[in-house]
């Protein structure tokens, strides 16, 4: 069954009535009061049409209210305060929405907003060679729950992962690996090995000079001692970054690697300096942002090898020609990128014109750290996405062992997921992330566990009317709606506001509130109680809750176990 958008009814009576009254108003809110005793929605658009009309915001709010027609699902319409008009549901109404979620529990929250889009999402692209940084994490899990947003409105998305297997990182790992000895078939060394070389590199002089030339040959590709580390080192970081995005939930549909992207990289700068588009200097090619208020940077640099600005054009030329009817492109990394990309979207356009009538977008993530600071590791002082992982699991193991599943590990590793994902995706995407790994593993309240075990309640309540043979049906309801089904029905509202503004973080502090008052509506309600005549009202609504839970935690990218 279609569930109303009565939001959009609303907003379109009220536009009619002011339209009629010969008012004009170029935009007014619709908004649900913190309060429920304010209604389900209150407009300030007496407020707004007053301050222009110069007459009384009482008067204004009188006229509108009086031009309004009878409007579905809405029992009443009511004046307060300065003049604020509140509108509040019939009882229908939630009864409606508790029967659309049961009927349509796979596609509630969903809209069809990007129907027939085509969106190219690239996040996670670590440097290879070396354990998984905490930036490429945040990004993974930011880029992974805005993929499954834009997915929810109707788009075709399309998951991509460019990792770093080649240039001036890579080269600090291998020559670190020969300084240490390491086996580049081990990720600890790998990790030990680049600190190794970033440190050496870092002191100047000769060590600085002979990790330029490793960088070179690697390009040339031709010492095959140097060829050999790279590549065993690139394959053990491959299969371990793997073995994360697995844990995560992540699979990506295409990985395209910078030395792939190298390759057209060369070409298409050269072909469009003879456009116009870069220009020489100091034996260098550049693009020169500054005439349309951006910066200058190095494209080929004095050895004519691609910076990573040439190879994000080669990138963009190889998903192009992948995708090539693509209509949104997005890549997310840490905001310290945020001026890199405006030129390198801008010199994207340039050279390739079409893509300017499409859309490409950076979505810059915030910084992690812990509330203790930075963690100390073997890898170096320094917070990595494996030794955070790996402390959440251990953690979690331990938290896990008395719950009621037969799979405790598995259990873990869920709930260990579950309350990173939550803690990254609580705050605005953008902002600074202080992760507590305590509160992150709680069961009560504010956190992924939390909203985890909310889900498996609802479970476990529901098997429980079934042994009792209590079926859910909303056909007998109570006369006033619980508070809870005054927050349900905003869901979908909730998942189009979290796509419009690239902010999961709705989304959470939604699931957050819902789970709050699923568990206050537990705590005073007797469920499946067979003597009850409105059992299987709270049944219905049980699942209602149980299906949203579902829904949400999936947009997150957190599984919903049954049991906990």
């Amino acid at each position: 069954m279609t569930f109303p958008d009565v939001t959009s009814l609303i907003a379109s009576h009220i536009r009619k009535a002011l339209d009629g009254l010969g008012f004009s108003v170029d935009s007014f809110s619709l908004e649900h009061p913190a309060d429920v005793a304010f209604g389900d929605y209150a407009t300030n658009v007496a407020l707004v049409v007053a301050h222009r009309t110069q007459q009384t915001p009482r008067a204004v709010a009188d006229a509108i209210v009086r031009a309004l027609p009878p409007i579905e699902w809405v029992d009443r319409i009511e004046i307060a305060g300065p003049g604020f008009i509140n509108f509040y549901l019939s009882r229908s109404f939630f009864v409606s929405c508790v029967d659309s979620v049961i009927a349509d529990r796979g596609s509630w929250g969903r809209n069809g907003l990007e129907l027939n889009e085509e969106v190219l999402f690239e996040y996670t692209s670590p440097n290879l060679f070396k354990p998984l940084h905490v930036g490429n994490l945040v990004g993974n899990i930011i880029g992974e729950s805005l993929s499954r947003l834009h997915e929810f409105s109707g788009a075709t998305v399309r998951r991509i992962n460019y990792p770093s297997d080649i240039g001036l990182t890579v080269a600090k790992g291998v020559w670190g690996i020969m300084k240490t000895n390491g086996n580049p078939d081990v990720i600890d060394d790998l990790g030990s090995a680049y600190i190794a070389g970033n440190n050496a590199y870092e002191s100047g002089g000769d060590e600085k000079n002979e990790i330029e030339a490793v960088n070179r040959a690697l390009y040339a590709g031709t010492d095959e001692r140097l060829n050999a580390i790279r590549d065993r080192g690139i394959q053990t970081s491959r299969a371990r970054i793997s073995q994360l995005c697995s844990l995560l939930g992540t699979s990506f549909d295409k990985e395209i690697f910078e030395s792939q992207a190298a390759i057209p990289a060369v070409t298409v700068v050269q072909s469009a300096l003879a456009s116009g588009v870069f220009e020489k200097s100091d034996g260098a090619v550049v693009y020169h942002g500054e005439r349309i208020g951006l910066h200058t940077r190095v494209f080929l640099n004095s050895q004519g090898l691609p910076t990573y600005e040439a190879k994000d054009l080669g990138n963009f030329k190889i998903k192009q020609d992948y995708y090539p009817d693509w209509t949104r492109c997005v890549v997310v990394t840490g905001s310290e990128q945020k001026e890199y990309f405006k030129v390198v979207i801008a010199a994207i356009c340039d050279v390739f014109p079409d893509a300017r009538n499409k859309s490409i977008e950076h979505v810059p993530t915030g910084f992690l750290t812990l509330t203790t600071g930075k963690m100390s590791s073997r890898k170096g002082n320094v917070l990595t996405g494996e030794s955070l992982i790996e402390q959440l699991r251990t953690e979690a193991l331990e938290r896990a062992k008395d719950t009621r599943t037969d799979n405790v590990a598995r259990l873990a590793d869920v709930i260990a997921v579950g309350a990173l994902k939550y803690q990254i995706l609580r705050q605005k995407v953008g902002t600074n992330i202080i992760f507590d790994k305590q509160q992150a593993l709680s069961f009560e309240g504010d956190s992924g566990p939390y909203l985890q075990y909310t889900h498996a309640r609802t479970v476990s309540v529901l098997e429980k009317a079934d042994s009792v043979h209590l079926a859910p049906s909303t056909a007998h309801s109570p006369e006033h709606p619980y508070p809870i089904e005054r927050l349900l029905y905003q869901f979908p509202e909730v998942t189009q506001r979290a796509l419009s503004e690239n902010s999961p973080h709705y989304i959470v502090s939604f699931l957050s509130e819902l789970a709050g008052m699923y568990n206050a509506f537990y705590a005073l309600e007797r469920i499946a109680d067979v003597r009850d005549e409105y059992a299987p009202y709270k049944i219905a609504l049980t699942d209602a809750v149980r299906a949203t839970l579902a829904q949400g935690l999936y947009v997150l990218g957190i599984e919903a176990p049954d049991k906990m």
